[in-house]
């Protein structure tokens, strides 16, 4: 199967686009801009749960932890002690930002923080802090955490950015006018996102551009200043090759998936799972139409992690295979499916690659691409039979307990195919981590993809941004414009 086609369209139309003289450079700006695939949904911690969202809100705020280089908690905000198994304290650090505000961050922020948290009714989080029993201030840089059942990985949690306790009780709009104490603060969001950074006042505008050639053109022609992910590889070489474009890759650590909605009477059956699996030909999707430096995936968290497995076999294509499971299974085929994905042109090309591949094991998937918000709200409420999405800068292993748990359907949490295993429940609540990673791959409540490569393109007159394998945007908090126009 030859996969290359949509590349040379790609590639065609910037070059026709040159040839016409309509790729001219506009004039250098002071702002620097960054072109979005997807732009944020909702900019308040408590509630943001797609990438972009995730992403600009860890510069915005501060969360009491972060991860070091080996995935290991680590105080940002706050250092902590564990007085017992079920009572830690963490004690914030000085100096720390005020907030954008300029309300001095205290202990109280952090308690208003969570025990608003734990109010919530329709936060993707909450589950994640069942176990609190209690939030009580010590003093102002002091706040302890009282747990119902000891759990050693409980600071690992506490990741959510802190938000002032006087405009939690305002009810103020963070998911639109956010107030954090980040490296960089809120400054607008009509149509773009503008953000400024702390230390020195750098602008920063960051626009949804949907098509792939359209945020490449951008590139070139000086309207953005750069942009990360989101390309297929063909564009990715072809920046590359351009003498004011530079581009940096490295492997990456979020993991690609296709989910099911376990509810569904056929999906339900694990012969039609492993069938599903069997009839993926992910390496040649690999080696064809992905970035440098990814690689297939087989567990949510990478192997390189401390909670990750190395060891879970592959499901190999096998699409003779795939067709006597789904026999096994008592279905008639062809077995017709209904897939969802965005209208991102790459998420779309991987889903169109995937259908010619399961034809020969049977399998009529019908795509249907939707503008992300229709289809991540879709996914949210249950409305699939299959989808392909991408959990990001994940970094603890508490993530399958948020996806699987059978106490975690949304809202309260992120069990979108709505499994229900009690063994598996067992093996969450246990934190017997080795053992949930096999079982979940045993069961297939989705079939691992590929932990896709990163890459950011940026013209030459930035310096200083650092690529991660999780595809943040960390960058932004170093990154600078030269005044050389390339």
């Amino acid at each position: 199967m030859k996969l290359w086609p949509l590349g040379f369209i790609l590639i065609g139309g910037l070059l026709l686009c040159t040839w016409l003289s309509a790729c001219s450079k506009t004039s250098p700006s002071s702002e620097i801009r960054m072109a979005l695939s997807q732009g944020p949904l909702n900019l308040d911690p408590r509630y943001a749960s797609d990438a972009a969202s995730a992403r600009i809100n860890r510069l915005i705020y501060k969360s009491l932890i972060d991860f070091d280089a080996q995935t290991k908690p680590c105080p940002d905000l706050a250092a902590w002690q564990v007085l017992d198994d079920r009572h830690y304290r963490f004690t914030l650090v000085s100096p720390r930002a005020t907030f954008h505000n300029g309300v001095a961050l205290t202990a109280k922020d952090v308690a208003a923080t969570y025990q608003s948290l734990l109010s919530l009714k329709n936060s993707p989080h909450t589950a994640e802090f069942a176990n609190i029993s209690d939030i009580r201030v010590v003093d102002e840089n002091t706040v302890d955490f009282y747990l119902t059942v000891p759990d050693t990985d409980f600071p690992a949690r506490l990741i959510i950015g802190i938000l002032p306790a006087e405009l939690i009780q305002q009810a103020h709009d963070f998911a639109h006018d956010p107030v954090g104490n980040g490296p960089l603060k809120f400054a607008s969001w009509r149509g773009t996102l503008k953000l400024s950074r702390i230390s020195d006042g750098q602008a920063f505008n960051l626009q949804e551009v949907k098509d792939p050639t359209v945020r490449v053109l951008k590139l070139l022609r000086g309207e953005v200043d750069l942009l990360q992910g989101d390309l297929p590889p063909e564009l990715v070489k072809y920046l590359a090759k351009q003498s004011d474009i530079k581009v940096q890759a490295s492997i990456g650590s979020n993991f690609s998936y296709l989910g099911f909605n376990l509810q569904d009477p056929v999906l339900g059956k694990l012969e039609v799972r492993q069938a599903i699996a069997h009839a993926i030909d992910r390496p040649t999707i690999i080696r064809e139409a992905m970035v440098d430096e990814s690689r297939p995936a087989g567990a949510v968290l990478p192997p390189e992690h401390w909670a990750g497995n190395p060891n879970l076999p592959t499901y190999e294509y096998n699409p003779q295979l795939a067709r006597e499971l789904l026999q096994k299974a008592g279905v008639t085929l062809p077995l017709r499916l209904v897939y969802k994905t965005s209208t991102d042109a790459q998420r779309v090309r991987l889903a169109t690659i995937m259908q010619a591949q399961m034809q020969a094991a049977g399998i009529a998937l019908e795509i249907r691409s939707l503008d992300w918000g229709t289809f991540f709200d879709d996914i949210k409420h249950g409305q699939f039979q299959l989808f392909g999405l991408t959990w990001v800068g994940i970094k603890t292993p508490d993530i399958y307990r948020m996806a699987f748990h059978s106490q975690s359907v949304p809202p309260k949490g992120a069990n979108r195919g709505q499994l229900k295993d009690t063994k598996l429940d067992q093996l969450l609540e246990a934190e017997h981590w080795s053992a949930v990673t096999q079982y979940v791959h045993e069961q297939l409540p989705y079939v691992p993809l590929w932990y896709e490569g990163q890459f950011v393109a940026m013209r030459k007159n930035l310096v200083d941004y650092a690529l991660k394998p999780d595809g943040n945007w960390d960058g932004l908090k170093t990154i600078k414009k030269n005044n050389v126009n390339f």
